[in-house]
């Protein structure tokens, strides 16, 4: 069945007379081109590989790398590429799903079609590179006002978060880590999603819109994060809610960039990330005592369960004056929670039908970021990296045919 098609797409191919435009045609810069002869071409297209006949055109007055024009190349999005579109797609998909070995052998065994795995990330990079264009394209035409935001739900959440992402020597270089050595072999992937809430589950627990969330993300500092994340929440109705909430751990910088873009939004310190803190604590003071560390934590959870970050605050300091070999880690925890003791209002939060758990990002971190580029043995370039993150983003938020119908 595939060469009985790829037998007829070759003859729809070429039944335009190999792309014929006359003795001449005017170039880009309007220059007059001159019909030189028919050239061929071998295209590799999902049905199998295809041979075109394109006319050649020669303009003179152009720069040499100009000189030569094929119009029919053009027509059919194959100059400089011996791939079909169709092709090109497909590519790029199973490339952004798999590891590129992977995904050479899944294309061969799915759909026949036989490509090195070098040729699947050399596609993968160039497409993500084009989702790049087209994001930064619909980012500026979004906070122009040019696109009509999307209806939202009373309820608009935002959530943020950071990976790390294993980094090739050369884009890891003289940045401080965690390991041994203090090198970084890591760069910080930051990753955003918008998702609404409409209704509650019997028990009266808040209920995530099905194929609500919508993802974007990068590794870039959190200047240029900020922005890309906005943009999204404008187009999927920021401006029109009737309540916003910003959940997130205690990082400092998504706070800024909530204090920064979401101004008047609700913030939430993620339960699951206060109630790790307690832990710490428990460990800092208490050691190798489980039974009083374990006490001392249901107690707090209690505490914390009931909004008295003050009570939290003051049993953590008084644990610090009780342990000078940790008196500074138990401070610092203590300055976490009375810092963000406005976000720890869960009593208040769950009253009102919010969501006090940061999961959906946490999860987006390991589904959108984990899975594809913390493989075993995986080391990246920022700019491969970045440009599977944003076809992985597309396709996650169930919008890929947005994408190509943005860069066709």
């Amino acid at each position: 069945m595939q060469r009985v098609g790829s037998v007829l797409l070759e003859q729809l191919l070429n039944a335009d007379h190999g792309g014929h435009r006359g003795q001449r045609m005017a170039c880009a810069d309007g220059h007059q081109a001159e019909f030189i002869d028919y050239r061929p071409k071998q295209l590799q297209t999902i049905l199998g590989m295809v041979r075109i006949e394109r006319a050649y055109y020669h303009c003179a007055a152009c720069p040499a790398e100009r000189r030569g024009i094929i119009p029919k190349d053009q027509e059919l999005d194959v100059a400089g590429t011996s791939f079909s579109p169709g092709l090109r797609r497909l590519m790029a998909r199973v490339g952004a799903q798999e590891a590129f070995a992977t995904a050479s052998r899944d294309l061969a065994e799915l759909a026949g079609v036989v490509v090195p795995s070098k040729t699947i990330e050399r596609t993968a990079a160039a497409a993500g590179a084009a989702a790049e264009q087209a994001n930064q394209a619909e980012r500026a035409a979004i906070l122009a006002g040019r696109v009509q935001p999307i209806a939202p739900a009373s309820r608009l959440y935002l959530a943020m978060d950071g990976t790390g992402v294993p980094a090739v020597p050369k884009d890891t270089a003289g940045r401080p880590g965690k390991g041994p050595d203090g090198r970084a072999r890591t760069r910080e992937a930051k990753l955003g999603c918008v998702f609404t809430q409409t209704r509650f589950d019997d028990a009266g627990w808040p209920v995530r819109d099905p194929d609500s969330t919508t993802y974007v993300g990068a590794i870039e500092p959190v200047e240029a994060f900020g922005p890309r994340l906005h943009a999204e929440a404008v187009r999927r109705g920021l401006q029109h809610a009737t309540t916003v909430i910003v959940l997130g751990d205690g990082a400092p910088w998504i706070w800024n960039r909530a204090d920064m873009d979401f101004p008047g939004a609700v913030q939430i310190v993620d339960l699951y990330h206060a109630r790790e803190h307690l832990a710490l604590v428990a460990r800092l003071a208490f050691g190798s005592a489980r039974e009083a560390a374990t006490a001392w934590i249901a107690a707090r959870r209690d505490d914390l369960d009931a909004g008295d970050i003050e009570g939290i605050v003051t049993e953590i300091r008084h644990l610090a004056r009780r342990h000078p070999k940790v008196r500074q880690e138990l401070r610092k925890e203590a300055e976490y929670f009375d810092t963000n003791k406005l976000r720890m209002c869960y009593k208040h939060f769950r009253a009102r039908g919010f969501f006090v758990g940061s999961g959906v990002i946490e999860a987006g971190c390991k589904t959108v970021i984990g899975q594809r580029l913390k493989q075993s043995g995986m080391r990246w370039t920022v700019n491969a990296a970045n440009a599977v993150i944003a076809l992985r983003c597309r396709l996650l938020s169930n919008r890929w045919e947005d994408l190509w119908r943005a860069v066709a």
